[in-house]
């Protein structure tokens, strides 16, 4: 018997309910470590104990031998329609691979096996031709996609309008939501503090090509060295590193063997055995980490993961969320999930439990993509040494800050946490009143995408409020638009810091 948590039991309802109103082509999205697989394996059972059929879809191997695991824990018989197996259509429910069945249609046609319902398992890869098919070979079938990002490589939806194949979208809890109710570990992220320079690297398929990305981040070091943030953050505990290729991965586990840890890496091209024994050592602890390209992504259920570790910068947020999604479930001892972001993706991204805004249409457009600002800002506390958005109290030891001395001081090369609140439009606000420069506000003019108007009625306005407020006399008017890339006199330079030090003082508690 299958017991469902209450949110789990509340995806269900609604499935059926989309279903009961004739919706064909329903798509669930509950986050990694979410339970999707228990949600679909508890609707497999029920549907053929009523006699009916269920064909379920996956794209890999991996996750073929892990549904089947699914069923055969909850005692639901099935066949599996792969080469490496014979097939029994005799079972109500199969577990087909999609390069599998793609050549069978014809062949359970004859059969008479037809599916009352088809579940997809990793929607978000249902786009391709070989999915839809199979999805229009079988017409009459109801369809259940299940996934923990409802959107693309390209940024594009999964529903009918976008191309996609879905009429309906069902959204699970959120990830915060499952942290707070313990089914989900809290995240200790920490991000390089400036971005990596990818403007060399070109876009293909939604995403940077792999061969150009290797070339620039298959060194040493990146923003931090990986083994030595490892070493000095979390020591021992199992991790899981994302590369862009395989001889990349290859690279990253030889430096940690060298610096020995039991680091090994792994891709498709490994035999069952040999990749088996390497994954079964990082769940018992006699693998410290493992290396990968693509093939940890997705379908890893390994709870005892504590370590994400990000080399491979990403345009998608789907693939970032996955990859981070590996190191959030509980175990027994593990406190935090920690995510070394060496290559920016928390900033491009945002954190992986904020909000998200999931629709059949995809990721939004914005107004201005220069202005896209996920970035967040970080302070570091003196009393604990950890690092987070800029907040008034340390949200990890309570230190409470006096603003003055809020500002950390950032050493390239070391990566900065990142946690915390939904603070980001406070944390830019706070960002422009830290500046002390007109050089300062022009630096966040261009990495927001502004004109340089913006930082000059900035500078203009902030001199009007202290002459206001303390009679000042005005230093002499900014540079002109013209001559923004000029260097400031270093004497009116030196009176401004003088000024503003003291503005800071008036605006304390801003």
């Amino acid at each position: 018997m299958i017991n469902l948590r209450h949110y789990q039991d509340k995806c269900v309802t609604g499935i059926r309910e989309c279903f009961r109103l004739l919706i064909r082509a329903v798509l669930l999205v509950v986050p990694t470590g979410g339970g999707k697989t228990v949600i679909f394996t508890f609707i497999a059972q029920k549907m053929s104990v009523r006699n009916k059929r269920v064909l379920i879809l996956v794209h890999r191997i991996e996750l073929l031998r892990q549904t089947s695991s699914a069923l055969s824990k909850f005692d639901v018989e099935h066949g599996l329609i792969n080469p490496l197996y014979t097939p029994n259509f005799n079972h109500l429910v199969q577990v087909a691979s999609v390069q599998t069945i793609i050549r069978r249609l014809d062949y359970m046609s004859a059969m008479n096996w037809m599916p009352d319902l088809i579940i997809v398992d990793e929607a978000h890869h249902a786009t391709a031709g070989s999915w839809r098919k199979i999805l229009n070979h079988f017409p009459d079938s109801k369809v259940l996609g299940v996934t923990a990002t409802p959107i693309r490589a390209d940024g594009q939806g999964l529903g009918v309008e976008a191309g996609g194949m879905f009429n309906d979208l069902i959204i699970g809890p959120s990830v915060q939501q499952l942290i707070g109710e313990g089914f989900l570990v809290k995240p200790r992220i920490f991000g390089p503090p400036e971005h990596l320079d990818l403007s060399s690297v070109h876009t293909q398929m939604g995403d940077y090509k792999k061969d150009e990305l290797s070339r620039l981040v298959d060194k040493p070091k990146i923003t931090g060295d990986a083994v030595s943030h490892y070493r000095e953050l979390c020591s021992g505990t199992p991790a899981v590193v994302f590369c862009v290729s395989v001889a990349h991965a290859e690279h990253v586990a030889q430096q940690f063997r060298n610096a020995g840890y039991k680091f090994y890496a792994v891709d498709g091209t490994m035999d069952d055995e040999t990749r088996n024994k390497i994954l079964s050592g990082l769940a018992n602890g006699s693998v410290d980490g493992v290396c990968s390209c693509d093939l940890i992504s997705e379908g890893t259920d390994i709870p005892a993961i504590g370590c994400a570790i990000l080399l491979r910068p990403t345009k998608s947020k789907g693939l970032y969320m996955q990859q981070v999604g590996r190191a959030l479930r509980p175990c027994e001892g593990k406190e935090y999930a920690f995510i070394l972001d060496h290559v920016g993706n928390t900033q491009e991204h945002g954190l992986p439990y904020q909000d998200q805004d999931w629709s059949l249409d995809g990721e939004k457009k914005k107004r201005n993509h220069k202005a896209k600002e996920t970035a967040i800002r970080v302070q570091q506390c003196l009393s604990c040494f950890s690092v987070h958005e800029p907040a008034p109290v340390c949200p990890m030891c309570g230190h409470v800050y006096e603003i003055k001395d809020a500002t950390p001081k950032q050493v390239d090369g070391t990566l900065k946490e990142i946690t915390s609140v939904d603070i980001v439009k406070k944390a830019k606000k706070i960002e422009v009143a830290k500046t002390q420069s007109l050089e300062d506000l022009l630096k966040i003019a261009e990495n927001r995408g502004y004109k340089p108007e913006w930082a000059n009625h900035i500078y203009m306005s902030r001199i009007k409020k202290l002459e206001k407020l303390q009679g000042m006399i005005a230093p002499p008017p900014p540079p002109s638009i013209d001559l923004f890339t000029e260097k400031i006199d270093d004497d009116l330079d030196t009176d401004f810091n003088e000024i503003i030090s003291d503005f800071n003082e008036i605006i304390e508690d801003f």
